[in-house]
């Protein structure tokens, strides 16, 4: 399982946030998105923690924790495709043919 950690600073580096889940216990894994365009971070990380209690007390523990002045929403990352979809599809009105 992987913790979704959202509302990054943009400034912040994968160093601080090891140093913020390292508190709960041993952090296997951290990772910070890029923009594939321009390289920049985007605002997110996962974090994966060695086991899966410790991963509950770090979700429960820093839940609206702050990072550089932003309030970080922690959160168990969902599946990639698992979102559920939303809205949007269907046909759209059909123009009257003139007849």
């Amino acid at each position: 399982m992987s913790i979704f950690v959202g509302n990054l600073p943009f400034r912040a580096e994968q160093e601080d946030i090891i140093e913020l889940f390292a508190s709960f216990g041993e952090v296997a894994n951290c990772s910070l998105p890029l923009e594939r365009d321009t390289g920049r971070k985007r605002g997110f990380a996962f974090v994966e923690m060695a086991d899966e209690a410790t991963e509950e007390r770090a979700i429960e523990g820093l839940q609206g924790t702050e990072l550089m002045g932003r309030p970080l929403r922690i959160n168990k990352a969902e599946p990639r495709g698992s979102r559920g979809g939303g809205g949007g599809g269907g046909y759209g009105g059909g123009g009257g043919g003139r007849g």
